[in-house]
């Protein structure tokens, strides 16, 4: 259905997300009640045009495919006629309940054959533009079936009157949504005015930024013009103002393109931020009915090394705008990745708006020499300066665009490209992930004012589905060190997620996911969360309760958890486990946050503690300790210890017991009945094999056993007993009953 999250709306607290067909109007205090839908589908006679013309992959090879999924789930797969196709094209899985004799999974790995074929399928209607018109009305755009419409959408005027329907006839959307749904729309609206960037024809090769939907004359980018815009992917697009008089505001536009090298062989990917006015109308003789105020300038996030190379992460995913206390101090956060066939991870850079305004009054850039180098412009710039607005705190007498004269727009068209990039704030980003087995995707972020300060929490979407919450501090060495708070698996202190499968709300605090101790509340250092006391709770910096206990730039325990028992800490439940001789075993341990370090000890027949030794044997991973070919000699109690900021617990105490083949054969021989091997021994021998919890656990089962017994013989309904598997089974839930770890990075079921 490939979900969309394309307006959020504080008034009527509602969010509107776009998918193929439908339009979705959700509640944004709880998304699971009260979602209102439209349904707008392409028409009939668009899909079979879009099809002829081989915008739907499917369309070919569903003939070939049907064969392969009917094999897979023959009794729940038809052959039939699908509507706005032609005949015997198609495959059609059935519910469950229409499935006579087929499996069950055979009718999921169908449905999800056919929903991936779905989302892959262009011939649809993806809704890729929601705008809010006016106090009542929404403007949407879809593809359209590669014909780009667009219609009006009745939203009402206050949120309990329910309503949410199509309120006027479709109409053209070209120069408002891009012909490919898989080609990324950015829309503005202002003033009843849309403001566009997307590629405006069918063969996605003319890419625009397109004012329409005006009472004026419709403006766009220099048509083909590789200066302006070279294979645009468009990101997104924010109006931010420029001083205090509202006619100096500019729309920005976020997006990464293709440029060529100076040999004018090989095309680089750039990130690149371009800019026009609102009022722009257009030239009275040059540009006319394009914009004379379009800049661009480049925007650089790069790692510099200790040789002096720098490492480029080139590819813009996501921006967000934080916005701050201080004049002009409004931030940019970016989401880069680097996707080159020698490096590959992504990176977190942030911008200051008053760096970016520096670079647009700079110098503009200007190609000259036998390469055609990239220079500073030394000629004389016109009056006014390019890329000014009319009507401004600079232009006062200047009204519109058309009263620029000639060699200011001359000017603009043949140096739209400022010389100086944007650097990120300290020339360096904020996050950097390499070698991951995952990269970033989009980015919002939250300031939040914890007991000690004021902290920025990001939350960094990934390509696996996952969130993470990841808070920066400074270190003491002028660099910056990023926490990962926790992972979560996808305003109003609300984090919404879409993806291509749905859409996910989660709360910023999640203070219970640190555990019910001091310890661990502190070394969340999440600065949304406090120790009270009792329990680890949402932190409101308005309160006056001293007790609460909060230390985000250190998070040091030993200093706010006194008075609590922190030697408990050092101490874990003993459990044992069993290991077969030349065989795998694994000793889970789950460190309660992703920074902890992990090492193993081992003691063996009451011998001193030692560390384990590692090789190729006996593996660390980061969720245990993983012993192949287990020995004798592998047999004793491990101590998993974890050190965070300092702070070291023991988080797993395992006792590791190595049982002979010979031990493993008698137990699994199935000529006499397995617990024979029992019944010579003496039942405090047989208990000694078990810690006390598990003791506990095997006597509470055998109470449990007698009463059933007892209560069968007084119904005077004797029935043999059940086989050993099923006696396991009610087992082993008293055997795996104990506390819960709470971990940090714990990933909840959505």
């Amino acid at each position: 259905m490939d979900y969309r999250i394309l307006q959020m709306d504080e008034d009527q607290d509602r969010m509107y997300v776009g998918c193929k067909d439908h339009v979705l109007s959700m509640d944004i205090n709880n998304i699971t009640h009260g979602t209102l839908k439209v349904f707008w589908p392409a028409s009939i006679s668009k899909i079979e045009e879009c099809q002829m013309a081989g915008k739907d992959p499917t369309f070919v090879s569903r003939c070939q495919v049907q064969a392969h999924m009917c094999k897979q789930a023959p009794d729940v797969c038809r052959v039939n006629q699908l509507a706005r196709s032609p005949p015997g094209i198609g495959t059609v899985c059935q519910d469950d309940s229409e499935a006579v004799g087929g499996t069950r999974g055979g009718t999921e790995r169908c449905k999800k054959k056919a929903r991936k074929w779905d989302a892959e399928h262009g011939c649809g209607n993806f809704i890729r533009v929601v705008q809010p018109y006016n106090r009542t009305h929404l403007f949407m755009c879809g593809s359209g079936a590669y014909s780009p419409v667009c219609v009006y959408i009745n939203r009402g005027r206050r949120p309990e009157e329910q309503v949410f329907h199509i309120d006027s006839r479709s109409e053209s959307g070209k120069g408002r949504c891009s012909f490919n749904p898989q080609v990324n729309t950015v829309s503005v609206m202002l003033n009843q005015e849309l403001f566009s960037g997307m590629y405006i024809d069918f063969m996605g090769t003319d890419a625009a930024i397109f004012r329409s939907l005006t009472r004026r004359n419709a403006v766009r980018t220099d048509q083909h013009n590789s200066k302006w815009l070279s294979e645009p992917i468009f990101i997104d697009a924010h109006l931010i103002p420029d001083g205090t008089d509202p006619n100096d505001s500019k729309l920005y536009f976020f997006f990464r393109e293709r440029l060529t090298d100076n040999s004018g062989n090989t095309k680089n990917i750039h990130t690149m931020v371009a800019r026009v006015c609102p009022n722009d109308i257009g030239g009275q003789r040059s540009l006319v009915n394009k914009w004379t105020t379009f800049l661009k300038a480049r925007m650089v996030c790069s790692v510099l090394e200790e040789d002096g190379t720098e490492t480029h992460f080139d590819e813009l995913e996501s921006m967000f705008l934080l916005e701050t206390d201080q004049p002009k101090g409004l931030l940019v956060f970016g989401v880069f990745t680097s996707t080159s066939s020698v490096f590959k991870g992504s990176a977190v850079c942030v911008y200051n708006m008053a760096d970016i305004l520096t670079v647009f009054n700079g110098p503009f850039a200007h190609r000259e020499g036998p390469n055609f180098q990239w220079v500073a412009f030394q000629g004389r710039i016109p009056y006014p300066r390019p890329g000014t607005c009319p009507g401004g705190a600079f232009t006062p007498d200047i009204q519109t665009t058309k009263e620029f004269p000639d060699d200011v727009v001359t000017f603009v068209r043949n140096h739209p490209v400022m010389f100086n990039p944007i650097y990120p704030v300290g020339r360096r980003p904020l996050v950097v992930r390499t070698n991951a087995d995952y990269k970033y995707t989009s980015v919002a972020v939250d300031q939040v004012m914890a007991a000690d300060g004021n902290y920025q929490v990001l939350f960094l979407g990934t390509d696996k589905g996952t969130v993470q919450k990841v808070i920066v501090l400074p270190s003491n060495h002028s660099l910056h060190e990023d926490l990962i708070l926790e992972e979560l698996e996808v305003f109003k202190q609300q984090l919404y997620v879409s993806s291509e499968f749905g859409v996910s709300q989660v709360s910023l605090h999640r203070c219970h996911a640190y555990g019910s101790a001091c310890a661990d509340c502190c070394l969340a250092r999440d600065p949304y969360c406090a120790w009270d006391g009792l329990s680890c709770s949402r932190f409101y910096p308005t309160g006056k309760r001293r007790s609460r206990r909060q230390d985000v730039m250190h998070g040091n325990p030993l200093t706010q958890c006194r008075g609590f028992n922190l030697k408990a800490y050092r101490n874990a439940v003993e459990m044992t486990q069993y290991g077969v001789k030349n065989n795998t075993t694994f000793l889970e341990c789950l460190p309660k946050a992703p920074q902890a370090s992990i090492r193993w000890l081992i003691q063996r027949d009451n011998d001193r503690r030692k560390e384990v030794k590692l090789s190729d044997r006996v593996l660390s991973t980061e969720h245990g300790l993983l012993i192949r070919s287990v020995q004798l000699s592998d047999q004793g109690l491990y101590y998993c210890l974890t050190t965070e900021n300092g702070f070291k617990r023991t988080v797993a105490k395992i006792r590791l017991r190595v049982l002979s083949e010979a031990m493993v054969s008698v137990l699994t021989d199935k000529q006499q009945s397995p617990w024979a091997w029992a019944s010579s021994l003496h039942p405090k021998v047989l208990l000694a094999a078990f810690s006390p919890a598990e003791s506990l656990a095997v006597q509470q089962y055998c109470k449990e056993r007698k009463a059933l017994q007892n209560l069968q013989q007084r119904q005077q309904q004797p029935q043999p007993p059940g086989p050993l598997r099923g006696d396991l089974a009610k087992l082993k839930p008293l055997l795996d009953r104990r506390k819960s770890r709470n971990r940090r990075n714990h990933v909840p079921e959505v």
